[in-house]
């Protein structure tokens, strides 16, 4: 008889260490002291393969643009034809953070409820 192994995944937040959304979900996993990576786009943006796979979970690349961040204001894109897939990966400042990727799927700035759901 096989048993069956599952991998569970090291739920990961990345975003900005500075953004207070960020420290949110930082505490939620220290309360719970759930380990966690995190990941700081700063440092550390995001590959076109993992963009293209968050874009495909969270509904698409326009999902993903912050439009109210100081970045997208900054550069007046609301007025402006952009492919959001290339502005995201040339800056990751246009990004809505943070994103929590667990097993359970992948969420964009969850709240405690959304991310009790994800860890299943």
């Amino acid at each position: 008889m096989q048993s069956m192994v599952r991998c569970l995944m090291t739920p990961q937040i990345i975003g900005s260490r500075k953004s207070a959304a960020y420290r949110r979900c930082e505490r939620y996993f220290k309360d719970r002291r759930i380990a966690f990576q995190g990941r700081d786009l700063n440092q550390n943006p995001l590959s076109p393969t993992e963009l293209d796979r968050i874009a495909d979970a969270c509904g698409g690349y326009q999902a993903l643009l912050d439009e109210n961040s100081k970045e997208y204001i900054r550069r007046g894109m609301a007025w402006m034809e952009v492919d959001p897939r290339e502005e995201l990966l040339e800056n990751p400042l246009l990004l809505r953070t943070p994103i929590v990727r667990t097993d359970g799927g992948i969420s964009i700035d969850p709240d405690d409820t959304t991310l009790k759901e994800l860890l299943g």
